[in-house]
């Protein structure tokens, strides 16, 4: 038995063994959509948090990301709720390590 939950998961399962890379439709092991929404949503604070850089939009989303609105939202939930907003925002200001990002979690896990 290894103590890899992928590799553990890609022995059980013979659809997920004939991937080169994790799935969502097979398995979510080897997927860190938290993790990786978590980091999102540092890109998207370096540019929302800057002076004069922010407006009525990107205030009522940071109020969600800290729970400063009626419920606080995990950054999963954000990403998947307003992925063009984000994707929006990081074209806005050419930030390609963040459009990858968004497109990572895009595709593994929204």
């Amino acid at each position: 038995m290894s103590d890899n939950p992928y590799a553990t998961a890609l022995a059980a399962n013979p659809f997920a063994q004939a991937l080169d890379k994790p799935d969502r439709y097979v398995t979510f092991c080897g997927i860190d959509c938290d993790g990786n929404a978590k980091l999102l949503m540092q890109y998207v604070r370096r540019h929302i948090d800057q002076p004069g850089q922010s407006n009525a939009f990107w205030d009522q989303f940071r109020d969600k990301l800290e729970g400063r609105s009626s419920q606080r939202c995990d950054e999963l939930f954000l990403v998947h709720s307003y992925i063009n907003m984000l994707r929006e925002l990081f074209e806005t200001h050419d930030d390609q390590e963040a459009l990858a990002l968004l497109d990572k979690l895009e595709d593994e896990c929204c």
